[in-house]
């Protein structure tokens, strides 16, 4: 299981929208998507479940800009950021200060097309792992600790979650392999009697 102390990311493509009335402006779109798998290698898939964010939203969250926390755009505990969940996935709305020249910059690189893409900051807090017969790994997470949404220019998962779940499938194979010595030597045993 991955270390639920690492702070994962996970990011797509998504279709982010601009909107503006009068001086208000807002980036609006999906910064996660419900039960897509994700092949994070081959024969290694992961995905979210619809679940997966009820418990998490009464958190104080922030909208940053490529997971910088010093960018910050939005933050629901002050109005600015606008989360919900759907049938598809976890969608926000953030609303952009006119006189954040960062936020203002972001937003027309947005509404050009520029950045099209987003992600999220979270903590695991249940998943499941599902050791299919072909030798393949879909891991299924089921609760999230979510931190923050960001608006990304490339969205990625982070080195370090791929590299967790490489270590535990490497675990798994390891434990196999000492079961099938465990009963080979059994089955010697066995039949030196």
């Amino acid at each position: 299981m991955v270390d639920r102390e690492i702070r994962q990311t996970r990011g797509l493509r998504t279709e982010l929208k601009t909107r503006a009335e009068g001086e208000d402006m807002t980036i609006e779109g999906y910064f996660a998507v419900f039960s897509r798998e994700t092949e994070l290698w081959p024969s290694a898939f992961e995905e979210i479940a619809p679940e997966a964010f009820e418990r998490t939203m009464g958190n104080d969250i922030r909208a940053l800009i490529d997971h910088e926390t010093r960018l910050v755009l939005g933050r629901n505990k002050s109005g600015t950021l606008e989360l919900r969940t759907d049938s598809h996935g976890l969608w926000g709305r953030v609303k952009i200060n006119p006189h954040d020249s960062d936020a203002v910059n972001l937003y027309e690189r947005v509404k050009r097309g520029d950045v099209d893409q987003c992600s999220f900051g979270f903590n695991i807090v249940r998943e499941e792992t599902d050791w299919r017969d072909d030798g393949s790994v879909k891991w299924t997470i089921r609760e999230i600790d979510l931190h923050e949404v960001s608006v990304v220019t490339f969205p990625a998962y982070a080195e370090t979650g791929v590299q967790a779940r490489k270590a535990e499938v490497a675990q798994h194979r390891e434990r196999q392999l000492q079961v099938r010595k465990q009963k080979l030597i059994e089955r010697v045993k066995q039949i030196g009697h």
